[in-house]
């Protein structure tokens, strides 16, 4: 008998793990769409509700607070109860009180239906990649995750194309923009009723029939596309034995597992880094249309500058993706985190049109080439009984950042200026990387169950 994660380790990426990127891929795209699209409606809120700059940072930060319940939440539910459960759940969440959202007439109706759509967005994406990671052989893993973070540039991109061509077609445009990023989210949730549970998970938790006729109906589908046979399984070397279950005394007691001496320094540079670089990534995404406005971009400028910023995400992601698997998760963070950094200088500095879009293009590509590897490391670092947990924490932890930012970037401008908000991104991005540089582990190559021996 082989574990399953050596029947999963000798499966060559096949049609069925390309299903799997792109469905699972789709449920981060809505989720970066949900995000992006705040910064196009804002100006039509304020317009229409008379909003108080402080109301309007609230509504910025509503989504965020929604993600941190979220994305706290599934980490704990995906460990307990599995990860399909929550990841289906989770959209419905998200479908309905963003459809609703699209009739709310005042500001505290709309804050309130934000807030619950974001926690439905918190657990979807917390969930993805612990879900997904455990289908793939460690050959690829790096480049799947990778790519699979890389679908939030496709719904950051749909958000500014949205927002540039939906929000100014009427007082209503802004309603209109909120069912268009509700109702596709019913096809994925069809697309997704097909999927499998997490094999991985299933023996973790003692269901080792389940898990073996998983991995029976996983290898019927890699046949179909390579041919009747399949490369022998290879028994595990480098792992004394099978992952054994692990016995919870309480919901919570996942989170006491995180500070455990095996993983207590683990989740603080995890911590750290998200924090660090999520409250960066939404600072300027969020904040990039109203501050080029403030340095004298008319409105329809801005948004078509925003849109190009955005499609600077893309090469970003999927450039890490393939260096995730070349020189490692560790490093691939420190080069983009570096370019990052280097761009945020360059906009403190900019002056021109050209030189502050130029930046920003860099500043988005450097930005998402760090969330590739991140996205993949966190999902790594922790072992199958707590993977859903840590990577939960670390996304619910770094709402913090995402919560805070609109807000800080709104009253820091008027005192630091253009140049002074991203003085302050470099330094915060520096703060984020110097955990990785020390504490970082290395992952490239190593299958999931070998990463913490």
């Amino acid at each position: 008998m082989y574990a399953i994660s050596d029947r999963l380790e000798r499966l060559p990426f096949s049609r069925f793990h390309f299903k799997l990127l792109i469905i699972g891929g789709l449920g981060l795209a809505f989720e970066a769409l949900d995000a992006g699209i705040i910064a196009f409606i804002l100006p039509s809120l304020r317009e229409q509700w008379g909003l108080t700059g402080g109301q309007a940072g609230w509504i910025a930060s509503s989504t965020y607070v929604g993600f941190l319940v979220g994305a706290l939440l599934s980490g704990l539910l995906g460990d307990r109860f599995g990860r399909k459960v929550v990841m289906m759940w989770s959209l419905v969440l998200f479908c309905v009180a963003t459809f609703v959202n699209a009739f709310a007439t005042n500001f505290h109706e709309f804050y309130v239906l934000r807030m619950i759509a974001g926690v439905g967005m918190g657990a979807e994406g917390a969930i993805v990649a612990p879900y997904l990671t455990e289908f793939v052989s460690s050959r690829y893993r790096g480049r799947f995750t990778g790519a699979l973070a890389g679908f939030f540039s496709f719904g950051f991109v749909l958000s500014a194309l949205l927002g540039y061509f939906v929000v100014p077609t009427g007082p209503s445009g802004w309603r209109h923009l909120m069912v268009i990023a509700a109702l596709p989210v019913v096809f994925l949730l069809w697309m997704r009723r097909a999927l499998f549970e997490s094999p991985r998970w299933l023996e973790q938790v003692g269901r080792h029939d389940e898990a073996a006729r998983v991995c029976d109906a996983i290898e019927a589908q890699v046949k179909g596309a390579h041919g009747p046979s399949l490369p022998v399984p290879q028994a595990s070397r480098d792992r004394a034995a099978p992952a054994r279950p692990v016995e919870r005394n309480s919901f919570f007691s996942g989170l006491a597992l995180l500070f455990t001496s095996q993983y207590r320094r683990t989740t603080i540079v995890v911590w750290v880094f998200w924090i660090a670089v999520i409250f960066c990534y939404y600072a300027f995404l969020v904040w990039i249309p109203s501050l080029l406005v403030s340095k004298g971009f008319t409105v329809t400028k801005s948004f078509s500058f925003t849109i190009l910023i955005y499609l600077a995400q893309i090469p970003g992601y999927y450039s890490a993706a393939y260096l995730n698997d070349r020189i490692g998760r560790k490093h691939t963070i420190l080069a983009y985190m570096a370019v990052a950094c280097l761009a945020a200088l360059g906009l403190a500095s900019a002056s021109g049109d050209t030189q502050i879009v130029l930046y920003s293009m860099l500043l988005s590509f450097g930005m998402n080439g760090v969330i590739a590897g991140q996205y993949t490391y966190t999902a790594e670092v922790y072992p199958t009984s707590i993977r859903a947990t840590g990577m939960g924490t670390a996304s619910a932890l770094a709402r913090i950042g995402s919560i805070a930012s609109p807000t800080i970037v709104g009253a820091a401008y008027p005192v630091l200026g253009f140049g002074g908000v991203f003085l302050m991104i470099t330094a915060v991005l520096f703060v984020g990387g110097t955990g990785i540089l020390f504490f970082g582990k290395n992952t490239q190559g190593v299958t999931l169950e070998s990463i913490n021996e």
